[in-house]
């Protein structure tokens, strides 16, 4: 038997607002409406396992994603610290690779990340290989490059979460970069001491079907660079704002006493939505999110999420964007607002005592 407040009558309560705290039920609150849903719907699991999310849901996620890390990042340009690392093919096969990079003391204390790209390169496909798919494929060039964070569990079973997806075309080489900010921020949520960062990247088909082109097998990403050394191996780069020097989004020292004078802290808060239970088969992508939180959220940005939902009969999945979700700056006293305070009793008069 179903919860009953899974079962809410969520029309009659408005969406929270950017200031309000960010629940478990509030989540469920803002998918279920921009879902037009009453209650969370039964997803079978099996039928979970084996679906698979096509390249243009994909690509709106990821869309999507991207849109969030810039707005964090705007403005910030000429405050940030830059760090690479440089990372190792663990396994390669055809059009498939893992790879893994030694991320403990990469990132400097007192900072926050802004984005994290991983830089690949590509190889130059050979001519003739070139002429030969041009013959076959006229009108098909490019292929779709999909990379996923891979977190090993501890009981022996592996987690995905979708982190890029974008299309490269055969006709071009060198270095290629795509966006893993969230797959640092998942491995940051990790218990110390942190296992290697493992990232898993995909080359598949632009387009699925019997006339689909077969460009993705042109597509390979190498080992070594142009001049045969070591410049082909995957490098991280780490974009990092400084706290000390630089207040980062209405970030402050937890541990300094909150007054009515003092600016507003933003916390770090890190939502597990796979810990949820009512999103367990139905919520796809992505397994959490760093949200932040404040006394007043003056600025909020959108959170993806992709679901499983029924269409027809069948399964499908369905990218839906949640308003208000992580917090990007917090206001406070000094902004025009109060910082709300503990309430103390109040003392009866004079005239109301007995």
């Amino acid at each position: 038997m179903r919860p009953l407040w899974l079962c809410w009558a969520l029309w009659a309560l408005p969406l929270a607002g950017p200031g309000a705290a960010l629940t478990e039920e509030r989540i469920l609150d803002s998918l279920l409406q921009q879902l037009h849903l009453s209650e969370v719907p039964i997803v079978d699991k099996a039928a979970v396992e084996g679906l698979v999310i096509p390249a243009h849901v994909r690509a709106q996620y990821v869309a999507l994603l991207q849109r969030g890390h810039g707005a964090r990042s705007r403005g910030k340009r000429f405050s940030q610290n830059f760090r690479e690392v440089v990372g190792r093919f663990l396994a390669s096969e055809a059009s498939s690779h893992l790879l893994v990079f030694d991320m403990e003391q990469r990132l400097p204390p007192h900072s926050e990340l802004v984005q994290a790209v991983l830089r690949l390169f590509q190889e130059p496909v050979p001519r003739a290989a070139l002429r030969r798919h041009e013959r076959l494929f006229p009108r098909s060039d490019r292929a779709r490059v999909t990379v996923q964070w891979l977190h090993a569990r501890d009981d022996g079973s592996n987690r995905t979460a979708l982190i890029d997806s974008r299309l490269v075309s055969i006709h071009e080489s060198g270095w290629k970069a795509l966006d893993v900010t969230e797959a640092v921020n998942f491995w940051q949520q990790l218990r110390s001491p942190r296992p290697p960062l493992l990232l898993q990247v995909s080359v598949q088909r632009e387009h699925l079907g019997p006339l689909a082109s077969s460009a993705h097998r042109l597509v390979r990403f190498a080992p070594q660079g142009p001049s045969g050394g070591q410049q082909g191996e995957p490098q991280l780069e780490l974009h990092t704002l400084d706290l000390r020097d630089y207040g980062a989004q209405g970030n402050c020292d937890p541990k300094a006493p909150v007054t009515e004078g003092a600016r507003c802290c933003r916390q770090e808060m890190y939502i597990d939505l796979q810990g949820m239970k009512w999103a367990e088969n139905w919520v796809l992508e992505p397994p959490g999110f760093l949200a932040y939180e404040c006394c007043i959220a003056s600025e909020t940005t959108s959170l993806p999420v992709i679901v499983s939902i029924q269409e027809g009969g069948q399964l499908q999945p369905q990218v839906v964007s949640l308003p208000n979700m992580r917090v990007q700056t917090c206001s406070c006293a000094s902004d025009g607002a109060l910082v709300p305070r503990k309430l103390e009793p109040t003392r009866a008069s004079e005239d109301e005592r007995p």
